[in-house]
Parts: C-alpha cells; structure tokens; sequence
C-alpha cells in the first residue's frame, strides 16, 4: 500500500505530462483555418450560362478545393460556409469566417457579362473599384442581398446606389496586403499552371468581404455566358484543374504565412 501511495506522484505526473501533450498535438494539428465559400445557392442561383448556374459550379469547385487540402494539409482546419444546395445570407457568410477566427476567408464564384465574347478568370479583393466594369461586377454579386428579409435594416446597403460604394471605399483593410499576395498568386496559377485567362487582381466593394477580420478574396473562375468557358467549368475535368490553383495558390500563401 505504501508502494502505492508513494507512485502516485509519479503517475499524476505522467498522466499530467500526456494530457499536456495530447492538449499540445491537438492543437498544432490545426494550426491554420480556411473558410472556402461556395457563392450563392438555395434561392439564388447567381448568374447562368446556357446549360449551368453559377451556385451549382462554384459549390464543385469550393468542395474541390477543401478535399485538395484536406487531403495534403492536415494542419489545416477547412471550413466550409455551404457545402449542399442552400441559401446563406452574405452576414452569416461573413460571421461564419469570424466565429472560427479564420486565417483566410476564400470566396468562388463564376462570372457573366453581355458581351458573349468576354472570358478570363479575376480574383477581387475589397477596396475601391478602379472601372465601371469591377463595379458592375461588386453589384451584380451583392444584388444577392434582395432575396434576404430586412435586408435594408440589416445592411444599410443599396447594392445599386454609387453612394454605398462611395462609403464603403472609405473602409480600409488591415489585412489588404495579405488579401492581394493570396489573390496575386490565384491568378498566376490559373495563367501558369491552368491555362486560364488572367485578367488580373481586382479591387471593389463586394459585402461578403467587407466584414471579414482576416485576409480575403473573391475568385471569379470564368465566365458562363461565354459558351466555350461554360463548356470548360461544368466539365468535372476543368473544374478539378480550377480547384488545383485554387489549392497550389493557398498552399503558398499559408506556407509563407507560417515561416514569418
């Protein structure tokens, strides 16, 4: 019984010691979190192409990308704001990324515009637009918030009014240079490695961006009302290589993210 008594130290020590240690491996296990945002879905199915809706693409290519790094980075925690046919206001979008202390919030979507001939991929960060066309752009994606109730009370925020664009200009972002380097490296992966269009990294006043307390970015990985472009993006052959750069250019960021 004395023997007894006497290990007990010993054995609070070890149990203490593993739990530390359980505690700590846990812990570094998980190191970095990625909230990836599929745009639109449910009610709002966002722009179309002949024979797809954007909700239904951007969803392939955000699951696309998580299982990338879910598979090859597992101190990586993925987080995905939908990840079936739903709708999630732009609100909830943006507190998903806050209530998990994201390290990088990850938005894809797919583009339109009325020239049929326009194609190319984009990756928008918040800031002021610098054409007519990046605002047109901001607007149509922030349009979604029509279909919300109290969507006036809630946001304060016409998605047609220059004036709302105006204010929100005057919002600077503590993780802008974060946000572009990510941005940056999206788009040259789509030129380099994917063989996409690059036109280029954007700025704009997009909703689902400006409430995020982390770096951010907005892909637009091409455009549906282009027939050749939508041949290519509702192919699971081209929505893997899009997921691809998505992924390469997120593995850069957050290895030199995690080396300073």
């Amino acid at each position: 019984m004395n023997k007894v008594l006497k290990s007990l130290p010993y054995l609070f020590f070890i149990a203490l010691f593993g739990l530390t240690l359980f505690s700590f491996t846990n812990k570094s296990a998980t190191n970095f979190t990625v909230i990836i945002d599929a745009g639109h879905g449910g009610k709002d199915p966002g722009c179309s192409g002949s024979k797809t809706k954007e909700k239904d693409v951007a969803l392939a290519v955000a699951l696309k990308v998580g299982n990338y790094i879910k598979e090859n980075m597992k101190e990586v925690k993925v987080v995905y704001t939908r990840s079936t046919d739903v709708f999630v206001e732009l609100d909830e979008r943006t507190a998903i990324a806050n209530r998990n202390k994201a390290d990088l919030f990850i938005s894809i979507h797919c583009n339109a515009a009325d020239n049929k001939k326009v194609f190319g991929a984009e990756t928008y960060t918040i800031g002021m637009h610098k054409t007519d066309g990046n605002l047109d752009v901001a607007m149509r994606e922030n349009a979604v918030i029509l279909k919300e109730e109290n969507h006036k009370e809630k946001y304060q925020f016409d998605p047609y009014s220059i004036i709302s664009y105006i204010k929100m200009s005057n919002f600077q972002s503590a993780n802008q240079t974060k946000s572009i380097d990510f941005a940056t490296k999206v788009q040259h992966q789509f030129e380099k490695r994917v063989n996409r269009e690059n036109r280029g990294v954007k700025q704009s006043g997009f909703l689902v961006l400006w409430k995020t307390a982390m770096p951010a970015a907005l892909i637009e990985i091409g455009f549906l009302t282009n027939t050749k472009e939508e041949g290519y993006l509702k192919t699971d052959n081209g929505q893997t290589y899009i997921a691809s750069g998505i992924y390469r250019a997120f593995k850069e960021y957050k290895n030199e993210v995690s080396a300073k």
